[in-house]
C-alpha cells in the first residue's frame, strides 16, 4: 500500500498536465524570473544573503542562506523551462511561507530587525499588507502552476509528447 502512495506522489510530482495554453510561459517567467534573480542576489549582495538571514535569526545563516540562493537559482530556472514544475513547486511554497513568517510577524509587532520601509505605515497591519504583496503574488502563481501545469510550450509538455511517441 505504501509503494502505491509514494509512486501516485512521484507520478503527480513529475507529470504534471501539460495543454494548458501556451501563455502559461508568462506567469512562469515571471515567477521563475523573480526566483532567479533573487537567488543570484543572495550570493551578490550579503545583506540579501547571509546578513538577512543572521539579522533575523535564521540558524545556520551562512548554510542556510547559500541553500536558499542555489534554491532560487536552479528552481527558478526550472520554472523559466517549464521542467519539474510541480516537483520545484513544493519546495518553493515552503520557502515563501518562511520568508513571509520571518519578516512579516516582527514587521507587524514593530520588532523587525530589518530597516523599515522609508514612509508609512512602517508597523502594523497595513504596513504588512503592503509590503507584502509581492510575496503574496509570487506565492499564489507558484502555488497555481502544480495545479494547471506548465501550459505546453514547456520541457515538461516536450517531454510528455515523446513518452506518449515512445508508448505508441
Amino acid at each position: 500500500m505504501r509503494e502505491i502512495f509514494i509512486k501516485s506522489i512521484m507520478h503527480w510530482l513529475t507529470k504534471p498536465p501539460v495543454d494548458g495554453p501556451r501563455s502559461m510561459l508568462l506567469l512562469r517567467l515571471m515567477v521563475g524570473g523573480v526566483f532567479f534573480w533573487e537567488g543570484l542576489l543572495k550570493f551578490v549582495y550579503v545583506n540579501q544573503g547571509v546578513g538577512r538571514f543572521t539579522k533575523l535569526g535564521i540558524p545556520f545563516p551562512a548554510f542556510t542562506a547559500n541553500f536558499v540562493g542555489c534554491l532560487e537559482i536552479v528552481g527558478g530556472l526550472l520554472l523559466l523551462l517549464g521542467l519539474l514544475t510541480r516537483l520545484i513547486a513544493v519546495p518553493f511554497l515552503i520557502e515563501m511561507i518562511a520568508a513571509m513568517l520571518s519578516t512579516k510577524i516582527s514587521m507587524y509587532l514593530g520588532t523587525s530587525p530589518l530597516p523599515l520601509p522609508p514612509v508609512p505605515p512602517q508597523t502594523g497591519f497595513w504596513a504588512v499588507l503592503h509590503e507584502i504583496r509581492s510575496e503574496y503574488a509570487q506565492f499564489m502563481v507558484v502555488l497555481y502552476l502544480p495545479i494547471n501545469g506548465p501550459g505546453k510550450w514547456s520541457i515538461d509538455a516536450l517531454l510528455d509528447k515523446l513518452r506518449a511517441r515512445k508508448l505508441r
